[in-house]
This record gives C-alpha cells, sequence and structure tokens, in this order.
C-alpha cells in the first residue's frame, strides 16, 4: 500500500509520528507539503515535495499558497500518481487532496479545530462551506480527541461516517513499553511547559506565579513558541531566574526535560471554549509516560481523561488559583499522585506496533 501525505507543514512534530506509524506498518509514503521557513524541516525536505513557505496564524497567506498550488498541480499529480490513498493534514491540504484525487479515497485528518471553522462573519461561514463542499466527499476522518468528534464532528451531518480516533500517544515502536524513571526531583516545585506554546494567559500566569511564590516555584519551558502569539516571548522572560527556556527539543530529550519537573502544564486557554477545550496534547500522554503530574482543568477533556484515569492534578476551577493548590501539596501529596500515574495502562499512553497495523487495517478497508 502507497499512500499520499499532504501537510501544512513538514516539520511538525505530530507529521513526523504519523509518518512512523505508516512506515512501521509497511506503508509506502509518498509526503508534500509546506515549511514554516527556508531553513527546511529536516530529512524530510529532501524528500518531500515542498509546496510553499507559510506563518503560523497567517491564514490568508496560506489559502493563497493553496490557490497556487491548485491551479499549478502537475507536480503534486505526479508525485502522487502511485499512491492508493491521499491523507490530508487540514483543511487547506484537503483542497489540494481532492483536487488531484482522480477517484482516489481521501482521508481528512484533523487535529485542530481552527477558530475561523467556528465564527459567524462572512469569511468564516465561506470556510466552512468549503469544508462542508469537500467533506462530502471524503471518505474517512482521522482526529486525535473524542472532544473533537463530540463537539464539532458529530453536529456535521457531511462528516464521514469513517472516524479513525488516534489520540497524540507516546509512540513506542519498539514494544518497550513505558520508561523507568528514576525521581530525584526536589523542592522548589517545578512546573514544566513543553511543546507548541502559544498561550499568552499561561506565560502571565507563568510570570505571577514567580512573582509570588519567593523562590518556591520554578518553571522549565521547552519548545517552540509562537512567533504569531508570543511575539515577545524571549523578552518576557529575560532576567527571571525561577523561568528557564530550554529551546526546542527532541523526543530522545523528554526523558531528561520531564525527569526534572514535579508536574506538567496540560492547560491550554489559547482557543478557550473551543479547541482549546476539545483536545488532548501529545504534553498530557508524554508526561504520564514519563512520571510526572499533568495539571489540567475538570472542566475540558484534558481534565475529564484525567479523572477517568484517576491521576493528575485536576483543577475544579479556573486555573487562575493553582499557586495555593501547589504550595499547599506535602511531598506525601506529590508522592501519591506520582503514584497514581503508575495505575494508567501502557496501552493508554502509548502507540505500539499494533496500532501502526490496525491503522494501516482501518485504511485499506476506506473505499
Amino acid at each position: 500500500m502507497k499512500i499520499g501525505y499532504i501537510v501544512h507543514d513538514l516539520a511538525d512534530a505530530a507529521v513526523k509520528r504519523r509518518v512512523s506509524m505508516l512506515k512501521t506498518a509497511g506503508i509506502g509514503v509518498v509526503q508534500a507539503g509546506f515549511v514554516r521557513d527556508q531553513k527546511g524541516s529536516g530529512d524530510e525536505k529532501s524528500t518531500a515535495l515542498v509546496l510553499g513557505l507559510t506563518q503560523d496564524a497567517a491564514l490568508v497567506k496560506r489559502a493563497l499558497s493553496v490557490l497556487q498550488n491548485a491551479l499549478f498541480c502537475s507536480a503534486l499529480e505526479e508525485r502522487f500518481e502511485a499512491c492508493d490513498l491521499i491523507i490530508a493534514r487540514n483543511l487547506e491540504c484537503l483542497i489540494l487532496a481532492h483536487r488531484i484525487a482522480k477517484g482516489r479515497p481521501v482521508v481528512y485528518e484533523c487535529l485542530d479545530i481552527h477558530r475561523a471553522l467556528l465564527g459567524h462573519s462572512l469569511p468564516h461561514r465561506i470556510i466552512q462551506a468549503i469544508e462542508r463542499h469537500l467533506l462530502i466527499k471524503t471518505k474517512a476522518l482521522i482526529t486525535s480527541s473524542p472532544g473533537f468528534v463530540t463537539h464539532y464532528f458529530k453536529k456535521r451531518p457531511e462528516c464521514p461516517k469513517e472516524i479513525i480516533l488516534l489520540e497524540n500517544k507516546v509512540l513506542d515502536l519498539k514494544n518497550e513499553g513505558i520508561p523507568t524513571i528514576v525521581s530525584n526531583r526536589h523542592r522548589p516545585l517545578v512546573i514544566g511547559w513543553f511543546g507548541m506554546l502559544r498561550c499568552r494567559k499561561t506565560l502571565t500566569l507563568f510570570l505571577e506565579l514567580v512573582a509570588n511564590g519567593n523562590g518556591q516555584i520554578k518553571i522549565l519551558i521547552a519548545g517552540k513558541p509562537s512567533p504569531a502569539q508570543l511575539p515577545d516571548f524571549e523578552a518576557s522572560i529575560a532576567g527571571q531566574a525561577d523561568i528557564h527556556f530550554h529551546g526546542t527539543y527532541t523526543p530522545a530529550d523528554l526523558p531528561e526535560l520531564y525527569g526534572q519537573c514535579h508536574f506538567a502544564w496540560c492547560i491550554d486557554w489559547y482557543e478557550e471554549g473551543q479547541n482549546s477545550a476539545w483536545l488532548l496534547p501529545n504534553r498530557l500522554y508524554e508526561a504520564a509516560a514519563h512520571g510526572t503530574i499533568p495539571i489540567a482543568l475538570a472542566a475540558v477533556e484534558t481534565g475529564a481523561w484525567l479523572l477517568r484515569h484517576q491521576a493528575g492534578l485536576v483543577l475544579e476551577t479556573d486555573g487562575t488559583d493553582i499557586e495555593d493548590r501547589l504550595l499547599e501539596l506535602t511531598d506525601l501529596d506529590i508522592r501519591q499522585l506520582q503514584a497514581q500515574l503508575g495505575s494508567i495502562p501502557a496501552q493508554d499512553l502509548l502507540t505500539s506496533q499494533e496500532d501502526c497495523l490496525n491503522l494501516r487495517a482501518r485504511l485499506e478497508s476506506v473505499r
């Protein structure tokens, strides 16, 4: 089986995870997609068809790039000529997938619900109409959270009936199981904020935490700050002794990063009440697998996941009282919270070879 995969960002970590899953299942993968900077996207750029340069949150620029590729798509058609099926990550890529499908099944991979799909302005309604038109012709949907299905796709009668739920779990393609973590975490308490960093409310809260915490709380940040949402990120944390920015990281860095933290920040207010309330972030699974206590709000999908598994620090409030909640925890409380993570079944945290083969079987059944 050979699959064509059109993506919004060739360097995106979730894209790399999906490609790894497909290849582990013995599927040939042909990639095409956009890049966010001229420096490239690692090994992917050397083998993938680069469709253009886009920017974070630059919807108009992405739309123009898609239009250009839709009008002049001979290179994309040629690259995907031998593919049996096409997977399109995000709406703009779904447009291109249907443009070159020529009767082949198209699968829509949607791991975030963009606010443009939820608004009521004329531009938003136009985008929503485009999605409706494309979904009618789409054979299956891949998404990462039941919240997206419940709150969005189930309300779309044009949505494909074939829905493949692939949570953002930690890849364990060698079936090694949950890593053994030797805990050497001592006070002060350390909160880790890892991944795509785009929530200004979180950054503001952390600045307040360290300002009021008298050295009792430290913050470790790792990942890529969104230039669109946090253009002043480096200036904001400059001179903050209790906030350390590690920079970007690879999966190999995760044991060391999580090993320094008591807690993992799994709260996101970037699209509060919408996408942020429905998603299940990969940092949830990473943290639990590495023995780091996830912090989440009870009212959102992440909190519901933790409550079902009887684990994590789940806040019944809006989260702004986090300082009081943390400082009232005893060492025994923290050890008990860490111990609860060990009761989470490994299959709820890790993506195995069997999961990859199951994905292949689902895709082979798409007609």
